[in-house]
């Protein structure tokens, strides 16, 4: 009988990348995806330290494992990503969870075959977390969530040391790809049948990749002048991914304000095959408390950007990141956040109540804000936000959007489920008069198809409509 595996993954986009990596690796190594992580012989837990929630998400299911891992001796447990890169996560594992077999961080995800052959040959715990990263690993195995779309990182790091943050002190400083590696990895991708990307990076306009002497730049070198040793921006990328044939959608994230250029900008106009959707985090509206954050931008700049981006791109969605509860905020500052949501009007928000992150400067700021301070300020904001995403989604109301087809409901197995280019998701039926037009047989041979869809129904969150 083959062994089995289960990855948990904790936070964002990247670490879901990098569980995809560690999938592959473990599949390399003969074992079999399992889809309970208690059941599984190898069970690895990607963590995230951005958020208080997700601590308290591991810690939690890491609790689950004490039991599945006493009754099975052979069951290896496996901890890694940004948590592992504190000491004092490492020092509450070893003194509170001994059913920890291997620790090690985001630094040395390429030698995880060597460290778990070790800890499953030998039998021993083993924790190996690097302070420091080296280049990003290239040609690492990858188990694709989904055949048609694809993450794909184009750096590591951040060097921006906002006061909140602890990811440069868990991802390291920016290291960036080579660009023919990310071209490279894009149409393999594409040749595989994969429909859309999303690149990834801490701060992915800040991308400034060497250009090698590979011959995967040649059909672009006259074009962009580009010579071994030249510096490629994120713009001049975005058009060389642009020409590559069977990637339909391109998106990005996260993008940070102070470094979106006009030439960024123009890319959402220029582009066929760049979503006319963006993710610029403002995270206040105060500049003051923007200054304290360490943002590097003011609200007028970040407005000007706004306007930048409509004019180059009149129906483009925006989406963006809010702290609430910033050491310091007043209620004056907490009503500018409110007028910047309102000038904006964003099509999404991802809000947080502001938590403390040991390690960071923000953690020895004094004024905290009380918490029921924050939690009704909290409750203000989002009052406004979904009111705002009300009238927005009611636009869409009978209009008809291509909606790349992911997969069923996981409320209604009989309705398929996808998103629109705006990243708005979609509920939707098929007729059998639809399924006759694209000579189907059954609504699953849709999925990773982009097909016209028609909205019947547009609701806050989400939208419902049928196949056309």
């Amino acid at each position: 009988m083959s062994k089995t595996y289960h990855i948990v993954t904790f936070g964002c986009q990247m670490n879901e990348r990098d569980s995809e990596t560690l999938a592959g690796m473990l599949e390399d190594m003969g074992y079999e995806y399992c889809p309970e992580f208690r059941d599984a012989d190898v069970c690895v837990l990607n963590t995230c330290s951005v958020r208080e929630h997700a601590d308290k998400r591991f810690f939690g299911v890491l609790g689950q494992l004490k039991n599945p891992h006493e009754q099975f001796p052979g069951r290896i447990t496996c901890v890694c990503g940004c948590m592992m890169q504190q000491q004092v996560h490492i020092d509450t594992l070893k003194a509170k969870y001994p059913w920890v077999d291997l620790v090690f961080g985001t630094h040395n995800i390429a030698d995880f075959p060597k460290l778990f052959a070790n800890v499953a040959s030998e039998r021993r715990k083993i924790v190996d977390v690097w302070k420091d990263a080296g280049p990003i690993a290239e040609g690492l195995p990858a188990k694709r969530e989904y055949p048609f779309k694809a993450y794909v990182s184009i750096m590591q790091g951040c060097n921006n040391f906002c006061t909140y943050c602890i990811v440069p002190y868990t991802r390291g400083r920016e290291r960036n790809r080579a660009p023919e590696q990310v071209l490279s990895e894009i149409r393999q991708l594409a040749a595989s049948g994969t429909k859309e990307i999303m690149l990834l990076g801490q701060n992915v306009n800040s991308y400034a990749g060497v250009a090698g002497d590979d011959s995967g730049l040649q059909d672009l070198r006259a074009e962009f002048g580009l010579e071994p040793g030249a510096r490629v921006t994120f713009p001049q990328l975005l058009r060389m991914i642009d020409r590559i044939e069977g990637i339909e959608r391109v998106r990005f994230m996260t993008s940070h304000p102070k470094d979106l250029s006009d030439d960024l900008v123009q890319c959402f106009a220029d582009l066929k095959h760049l979503c006319k959707q963006i993710h610029l985090p403002v995270q206040a509206g105060s500049d003051r408390v923007l200054k304290a954050m360490n943002r590097h931008y003011d609200s007028a700049h970040y407005l000007e950007l706004i306007d930048k981006l409509r004019a180059a791109c009149p129906d483009i969605a925006i989406s963006t990141d809010m702290i609430v509860g910033f050491p310091g905020e007043t209620e004056e500052d907490f009503m500018s956040t409110i007028e910047l949501v309102r000038k904006v009007r964003y099509d999404s928000a991802f809000t947080f109540i502001y938590s403390v992150r040991k390690g960071t400067p923000a953690e020895k700021m004094t004024d905290q804000v009380p918490e029921e301070v924050k939690h009704q300020r909290f409750d203000r904001l989002l009052d406004v936000i979904h009111e705002i995403q009300e009238e927005k989604a009611a636009a869409d109301q009978d209009a008809v959007l291509p909606v790349l087809v992911e997969g069923f409901s996981k409320t209604d197995p009989d309705v398929l489920t996808g998103r629109t280019e705006s990243n708005k998701t979609v509920d939707l039926t098929v007729s059998p008069q639809a399924m006759d037009a694209y000579g189907i047989k059954c609504p699953e041979d849709l999925i990773g198809r982009i097909i016209p869809v028609k909205i019947v129904k547009a609701q806050t969150f989400s939208l419902y409509g049928e196949a056309v």
